[in-house]
């Protein structure tokens, strides 16, 4: 007598939710997953994958959803003053540049043709752990002065395939993604800005132009605004002359980079377990390999060869094995990239050959 697998519920529809849900659903499992927001969507992201090995794409079977991703060879970095890159580092294994609109809505679309019941606009309302409940949440809530904002630009000319420049307590990654497209995501210290424009009486001026409803303060021009207060005045003015994509624009308060996992009496996966500094380049990897690290003890539990407990306890284990280190390094170096005498230091030892790059992207990734 054939049993019928234990169903999985799975709270939250980022990379980490959908990617698990659909490689359970192709196992055959029983999926319900409960996403708040929608698909397409924009999202506060470097939209490239850095690190993803391809037994993980193989296992999620993830091949067909990245097809197109543009192939990332070369980060160029800059540093204040900014007449060129200060280094240009190549990177052991291209990055996968594709934008999160594409890719959720890639991954949403393969998981109900998998046959899981996807019930966007729905909030779990008894959060509470549970045999079976997943949680991929995305970050955790908390106190922090963090802001991540991010766009995406047509016609702006990039030194390398990716580009990281360095301001005062803050740094701004640019991806190309499809479409010809340009992602600029960056991360601030939440600051005032006086006239959202960065002291400046025109809000043109600040960056991008105002919309065409007429706003006089288009929310895009928040991202030049905090670019220029920031230092990064080379930088905004390149995008001043680019052409902003409104719809894109998209912003997030309090990013927490706590590398505490939760307790082993629940499933957390991708930000919800832990968030890396977005400067590594790896959240989008690590989403997608905690879904791996899951998927066999959710099988197992699924087909009731391990109890809800054990399974749980068999994860916990595997995520930390796989990204106490890596957190651990990302925690220690961050500091060094916001403040000015660290990243002079940073750039003087990069220059001078001194600065051991590989090793360095090896314990992040």
């Amino acid at each position: 007598m054939t049993t019928s697998p234990l169903p999985v519920e799975i709270v939250g529809g980022g990379l980490a939710g959908l990617s698990l849900g659909l490689a359970l659903r192709r196992a055959g499992v029983p999926i319900t997953l409960c996403e708040a927001g929608e698909y397409p969507r924009h999202r506060v992201c470097g939209e490239f994958i850095a690190g993803l090995a391809p037994t993980t794409i193989a296992r999620l079977g993830l091949g067909p959803l990245l097809a197109g991703a543009l192939r990332h060879r070369e980060v160029a970095w800059f540093t204040r003053p900014a007449s060129g890159p200060a280094r240009v580092q190549r990177l052991p294994s291209p990055a996968l540049g594709l934008s999160r609109h594409a890719l959720d809505a890639r991954l949403a679309a393969a998981f109900v043709a998998a046959g899981g019941e996807l019930r966007t606009r729905t909030r779990v309302t008894d959060p509470a752990p549970q045999p079976g409940r997943v949680f991929a949440t995305g970050r955790r809530r908390g106190r922090s002065p963090w802001l991540g904002l991010k766009i995406h630009v047509h016609g702006l000319a990039l030194a390398r395939d990716l580009e990281l420049h360095l301001g005062d307590q803050a740094y701004v990654g640019l991806a190309r993604v499809e479409d010809g497209a340009v992602n600029v995501c960056g991360l601030f210290r939440r600051r005032e800005l006086g006239d959202c424009r960065a002291g400046s009486p025109n809000p043109a001026a600040a960056g991008f132009t105002p919309d065409r409803r007429g706003s006089a303060t288009p929310p895009y021009n928040l991202l030049p605004a905090y670019l220029r207060a920031t230092g990064l005045d080379g930088l905004a003015a390149r995008l001043a002359a680019a052409r902003p994509d409104p719809g894109s624009f998209c912003a997030v308060a309090a990013l927490s980079f706590d590398r505490r996992m939760p307790a082993a009496d629940r499933v957390s996966l991708g930000d919800a377990c832990a968030m890396i500094p977005p400067f590594t380049g790896n959240g989008m990897a690590m989403a997608f390999q905690s879904a791996e690290i899951a998927l066999d003890p959710l099988l197992a539990y699924a087909s009731g060869r391990q109890s809800w407990p054990d399974a749980c306890a068999e994860i916990h284990a595997g995520l930390r094995r796989r990204f106490h280190r890596r957190l651990a390094s990302a925690g220690a170096l961050h500091p060094f990239l916001l403040h000015p005498f660290p990243q002079r230091l940073l750039t003087a030892l990069s220059r001078a050959r001194l600065l051991p790059l590989r090793p360095l992207y090896a314990a992040l990734h």
